[in-house]
């Protein structure tokens, strides 16, 4: 599964330059709103040293890491849930991302326009919270009135359901409050992220897109946005345009680079983020490996063995048999199969086995 990732903003905040530093791309990044009008898309690799280590003794024809795929929406203004701006078409396009990533603006350039006339951190923020939490007010406001409508000829417990989760949805709205931020429980949760694909419901993850200077006091920037959006939210800062000009240099040139503007190179703000994006939606890793290919697979945490075979293909969901499982950890401690083995690490499983991070899979099946 390719995570969708929508990298979202105000105009000119740095959002299509994130995007190049992501995806090694070249997409204009100008100095002018709405530089990008249909999103800019990108599959991107999740860069991941247990891969490599597994491809570097199996010595596969083939290694392939799992995805994100990051799609770069135009900017979001005041009005946007109105139809100003890009307006629907811009939140059109953010309903179909699992996870969003909020470039907020927080170096001062003259040379470069901003939207508002000044940078301003807690109005940006504010700015885009609104319009998201407008345009779920519409969405429940709409659904209460068909349910209520729906209610007066039957009890259907659904209906009823909705009603209660949309009622609840209406009153966080109103207090202007991110849905994401409130713990409803898992059946709300799904309903309103995967029925109704409610904006405000999508996790966050807040990029601070700071000049070169300010990397060496990133503490200052992680706090300002957490006393806004609470500290439980996830704030990595980043100098965009530095991450721009050395996403294509060799991995030597980047940790020179960044060990030269006091940035430790141990995992890459870029690595960090998709990371933390992984984590917020509970995705782990299971890997499947041999001489013609090595390759990770994204799987939802608690998913079974059976669920995470129709992920590699519906024929081996619908034939399983059993997993040969063993984990990369026992894998890199003994160094070879035949030692996993004869040290009985490897185990058979059943389809109800729930596959754990860093499992390395092979699945028997008959079709």
């Amino acid at each position: 599964m390719a995570l969708k990732t929508g990298i979202i903003g105000l105009p000119n905040v740095g959002k299509s330059t994130l995007f190049n530093a992501i995806t090694k791309l070249n997409v204009v990044a100008a100095n002018y709103p709405f530089a990008t009008i249909d999103p800019n898309i990108a599959v991107v690799p999740i860069i991941d040293d247990r891969l490599d280590y597994l491809s570097s003794v199996f010595k596969p024809e083939k290694k392939t890491y799992a995805t994100f795929k990051f799609f770069d929406i135009a900017g979001l203004v005041k009005g946007a849930s109105k139809g100003e701006g890009l307006g629907n078409r811009f939140l059109s396009q953010i309903r179909e991302c699992d996870v969003l990533v909020e470039v907020v603006r927080c170096f001062k350039d003259v040379n470069i326009t901003h939207v508002e006339g000044n940078v301003d951190i807690e109005r940006d923020i504010k700015i885009i919270e609104l319009e998201l939490i407008m345009a779920d007010l519409e969405i429940v406001v709409d659904k209460i009135n068909k349910n209520q409508s729906r209610l007066k000829n039957t009890n259907d417990k659904k209906s009823l359901f909705e009603l209660e989760a949309l009622n609840l949805a209406e009153k966080y709205l109103n207090d202007f409050k991110m849905l994401y931020s409130i713990d409803f429980g898992s059946e709300i949760y799904n309903y309103f992220f995967h029925e109704l694909r409610l904006f405000s419901i999508k996790p966050i993850v807040f990029v601070a897109n700071i000049s070169l200077e300010d990397l060496k006091n990133t503490d200052y920037f992680i706090k300002k946005i957490k006393d806004i959006v609470g500290d439980k939210t996830h704030v990595i800062p980043i100098c965009c345009n530095f991450e721009q000009q050395i996403s294509t240099c060799s991995e030597d040139d980047k940790k020179f680079l960044l060990e030269s503007v006091g940035v430790n190179n141990e995992m890459s703000c870029i690595n960090k983020l998709t990371m933390v994006c992984n984590n917020l939606l509970g995705l782990s890793t299971f890997f499947t490996v041999g001489s013609d290919e090595c390759k990770a697979w994204t799987f939802k945490n608690g998913s079974t063995a059976e669920e995470c075979a129709g992920i590699i293909h519906s024929d081996i969901k619908r034939g399983f048999i059993k997993a040969e499982v063993y984990n990369y950890e026992d894998f890199k401690l003994l160094g070879s199969e035949q030692k996993i083995k004869e040290s009985g690490k490897l185990r058979l499983e059943g389809k109800n086995y729930q596959v754990k991070d860093g499992d390395i899979i092979f699945f028997r099946f008959n079709v």
